[in-house]
């Protein structure tokens, strides 16, 4: 029996020519699938590249023994990298929860607009304390303090700051007057100042409140000897002041919702910036895999153990990666199990696709206020870093260590992003059904009270002719007497 092929949905005869034209769209296709993989992995894929390069390049220029000078100049390209990120933080922030907090209208909220927000509020501070207990865990950053080793001259940040302070700081306030204090070195006079509520929004933008200690004389024991006490007290430090300009912009968005008409044209100013600074944002991520080459490559020149520094990388990966896991796996679907007592995974087993997609374009800007309103940039994780790290106070020279792997803990943190968004949309449709039911309940109770009201009121008027006749004879009988008298 002579064989037929099919060439755009026709049978015809098998021959060699067909046999090259089928070979031929085979191939086609084939080139058109890896050109479309390529065309929206082209970023991802360049940053890795850029990391192995760099790695290379790291290992090569380690073996040259080049000086300070000379390790500035090798890591320029990083550092400009390392301040464009910083650089494009403040009109992020701004620009988004101005433009994000404008288009909220408070009154249409309601009841499930007060439980999404308590959702995600509660959610992202399951997710913190995850986080932090797997530090304490697996303490990806013990050993690591010899890779700051800030050969190259940029910050670095105060190792003896209680982890208190360090929280405290983002709302802290001392009194707002002077106090004089004498220690070992001398009188130290200072004024401290809200973070929460900043006195100058301009110097908001690059100065902050942070704690630092003195230690203060508090007297003498039985030997005569002094006796010193470490005192926290405030200073103002290098670094924006993140929390203030949060809040303000936050209350400046709804302020402008409501000026209603007045208050348009500047909502429409902040939304097109906010759209002009995630162009320049999209932009910068075309320079990662350039910068993070040098930054990489520089890092691993001015390490002495470049062992510990894959250790350290090593363990963070994978107390990410854990916590993301524990937050998606189990937190997460037992939030949406409580609310909705049905089963959680039946649910997500119909987002195969959504976080297929996630996980692919790992397109997001997370951290719950500075994503407010902000449209989703690819590897836009390492924006949140830097937004983070400058709120804390924690100096972000390197930042090139997360920028390296931040391809891999992305995908995850947008998966489990997505399922976080979607778990919290079923559990507000869940609570919206159980609101509609009870609503028709109660409607179809106060329509069976009105059918016997009225049943009542017909049977009232109902009465034999005969009493109605006799009632009204009787009340006509005192007149007839009334008459007659």
């Amino acid at each position: 029996m002579e064989k037929r092929s099919e060439i755009n949905g026709h049978a015809m005869p098998s021959s060699a020519s067909t046999d090259r034209i089928l070979e031929k769209s085979a191939q086609k296709n084939c080139k058109k699938k890896l050109m479309e993989f390529l065309s929206k992995n082209l970023l991802v894929i360049m940053t890795v590249s850029g990391v192995l390069v760099g790695v290379g390049l790291g290992m090569m220029v380690r073996n040259m023994n080049l000086t300070k000078a000379q390790m500035t100049y090798f890591a320029f390209p990083g550092e400009m990298l390392l301040r464009m990120l910083k650089m494009i933080i403040l009109p992020l922030v701004v620009c988004s929860l101005v433009s994000g907090a404008a288009s909220l209208d408070t009154r249409s909220l309601g009841k499930l607009g007060g439980i999404a927000v308590a959702y995600f509020l509660v959610t992202t501070l399951i997710a913190s304390g995850i986080g932090v207990a797997l530090a304490f865990i697996i303490k990806p950053g013990v050993g690591a303090g010899a890779l700051n080793t800030n050969s190259l001259g940029l910050e670095s940040v105060s190792s003896n700051k209680e982890t208190a302070d360090s929280f405290l700081d983002l709302a802290r306030y001392d009194g707002g007057y002077s106090l004089i204090m004498s220690d070992i070195q001398g009188t130290v006079e200072y004024e401290a100042d809200w973070n929460l509520f900043p006195a100058n929004l301009v110097a908001a933008a690059f100065r902050s409140y942070a704690t630092d200690y003195r230690m203060v004389a508090v007297g003498n024991d039985t030997n005569g000897t002094t006796l010193y006490q470490k005192v926290p007290f405030g200073t103002e430090s290098d670094g924006m002041n993140i929390l203030g300009l949060v809040l303000f912009a936050m209350v400046f968005g709804v302020a402008l919702r409501k000026l209603g008409d007045e208050g348009e044209e500047l909502i429409r100013f902040f939304n097109a910036f906010n759209e002009a600074t995630m162009v320049l944002v999209s932009w910068i991520m075309w320079y990662i895999p350039f910068g993070i080459m040098f930054l990489v490559g520089s890092k691993i020149v001015e390490m002495e153990d470049v062992v510990l520094l894959v250790t350290s990388l090593g363990k963070y990966i994978f107390a990410s990666i854990l916590g993301h896991i524990i937050h998606g796996g189990i937190v997460l679907p037992l939030i949406y199990f409580g609310f909705t007592r049905k089963n959680p995974f039946s649910f997500l087993s119909g987002l195969i696709t959504p976080f297929t997609t996630a996980f692919a374009t790992c397109s997001r800007v997370t951290a719950t206020a500075s994503s407010v309103g902000a449209a989703g940039i690819p590897a836009g994780g390492i924006i949140t870093i830097a937004i983070i790290l400058e709120a804390i106070g924690l100096p972000t020279n390197d930042l090139s260590l997360m920028l390296a792997v931040d391809w891999i803990v992305d995908r995850t943190t947008t998966v489990v992003n997505v399922e976080g968004d979607a778990l919290g949309a079923g559990i507000l449709h869940h609570i919206n059904q159980r609101e509609m039911k009870k609503q028709l309940e109660q409607q179809g109770e106060l329509a069976e009270v009105r059918v016997e009201a009225v049943a009542n009121v017909q049977a009232e008027e109902e009465t034999s002719p005969l009493v109605t006749h006799q009632a009204k004879a009787s009340a006509a009988v005192p007149e007839a007497i009334e008459s007659v008298l």
